[in-house]
């Protein structure tokens, strides 16, 4: 997946879009800030966020972070496969790590997403 097709959050977390549901996982940028991942909790199936909840946890040697969502709706799939291979967040973070897959209740809300150029400036401006 090339980053440049997808949708970013202030928060590090990126989107793909596909009809109403948006696939969502963490970005290289923030995997490569927390280095030494050793767990990673997913949101439960069938559970509903806002923009900016808090849908999991994934913690580092160096810290606990909150995975947020980007956008509302209800998780549909969840990455099982990500917990026990928290390598592929360095190997392959915009294909294999996905995180959670959201059926979107306001698609409108990717509006407020950032681009990755405008992400990468955002990284950029925020002192990392």
């Amino acid at each position: 997946m090339n980053p440049e097709q997808l949708r970013f959050a202030k928060t590090h977390e990126w989107v793909s879009v596909d009809g109403d549901v948006a696939t969502v996982g963490i970005s290289d940028f923030a995997v490569k800030l927390l280095t030494d991942i050793v767990f990673l909790a997913l949101p439960a199936i069938g559970k509903k966020f806002s923009p900016g909840q808090s849908m999991g946890e994934i913690e580092s040697v160096k810290a606990v972070s909150d995975v947020y969502a980007p956008v509302s709706g209800e998780i549909l799939e969840v990455n099982e496969k990500l917990p026990d291979n928290l390598g592929l967040l360095n190997d392959s973070p915009f294909e294999k790590a996905w995180v959670a897959k959201i059926r979107m209740s306001n698609p409108e809300q990717l509006n407020q997403l950032m681009s990755y150029s405008d992400y990468q400036k955002h990284c950029e401006n925020d002192g990392h």
